[in-house]
């Protein structure tokens, strides 16, 4: 009996003691698992605080690269924008400077136009006062007549002589004027007709020729010589035009004015005036005439 009470208490107490180990285990099983959640909650912090720092490390590369590229995206279309501007500038000077040069020959062909009608008029009353004059000259022949046939002792014929030697000075005087007149005329409509002949044989000719010929370069110290040829609202370039008779081409051509006329006279005395007037430097409509004057004066000498 007392063996059996012992077998029962040994295995009661050794239920217990399982129970206790159970229960022990249970405790350390449950330490580990904590253990290992820490471990992975930290592991995960770490791998996540890693990933948004790349993360942010990436997002700063990109906004860095899309600045840049946007910086030189507008740094490319304002250099186009600013080259579009200045061909657009240099345009408008071209056509400034083309649109300027016609109306100075629309102002020189309207000035020659004038001219030729004055001189038309001119020789129109010419004729009239020649024609006055013959109608007086009649009038005086028949009244010297009248006057010679009321004297005694003179025929018709003696008082014809009388009136012939009165009026033959008179005549002469008249007549060397007339001819002086008509010479002057057929002169100056011989110079024109001469050159509206060379006109159209220089304009049959090959365009090089004629451009070798009828066109002389002046040479410039710098680009800013060509603002105070042309003056202020071009009267320097108008005088110089009008004294001379040449035309002036101021194009894009760099520290270089170009003279266009047929006339090589012309040509070398505006050539000569104006290297003159680019070394004295003082450019104003008074002393472009004083300074052409002189010129010519040259011209004429070398050329006799």
């Amino acid at each position: 009996m007392a063996n059996i009470s012992n077998e029962i208490f040994y295995l009661i107490l050794l239920f217990f003691v399982s129970l206790v180990c159970l229960y022990i285990g249970y405790l350390i099983r449950k330490r580990l698992a904590e253990s290992k959640v820490l471990n992975a909650e930290g592991l995960a912090q770490k791998i996540l605080a890693e990933a948004v720092k790349e993360a942010e490390t990436k997002r700063r590369e990109v906004v860095l690269e899309a600045k840049d590229a946007l910086y030189q995206n507008r740094a490319d279309f304002e250099k186009e924008t600013r080259d579009r501007r200045q061909e657009l500038q240099n345009l408008e000077k071209r056509l400034l400077s083309r649109e300027e040069n016609l109306e100075r020959r629309l102002d020189l062909l309207e000035n020659k136009e004038s001219k030729l009608i004055s001189r038309d008029k001119q020789l129109t009353q010419r004729e009239k006062v020649v024609q006055e004059n013959e109608a007086n000259y009649a009038h005086l022949i028949e009244e010297e007549k009248r006057q010679l046939e009321k004297i005694s002792g003179m025929s018709s014929d003696d008082a014809c002589k009388l009136l012939i030697s009165e009026l033959e000075g008179k005549a002469q005087h008249d007549a060397a004027k007339l001819i002086k007149q008509i010479e002057d005329e057929a002169r100056e409509k011989a110079e024109r007709k001469a050159k509206e002949i060379i006109s159209l044989s220089i304009q049959r000719c090959a365009s090089e020729y004629v451009a070798e010929n009828t066109v002389s370069v002046v040479d410039l110290p710098n680009n800013e010589m060509k603002g105070r040829i042309i003056g202020r609202e071009g009267r320097n370039i108008r005088a110089l035009e009008m004294a001379t008779g040449v035309d002036l081409i101021i194009d894009d051509t760099p520290e270089a004015v170009i003279l266009s006329v047929f006339d090589p006279v012309r040509r070398a005395v505006a050539k000569k005036a104006l290297e003159k007037l680019i070394q004295d430097g003082r450019i104003h409509p008074a002393r472009i005439e004083e300074v052409v004057a002189k010129s010519k004066k040259e011209i004429d000498t070398s050329i006799r």
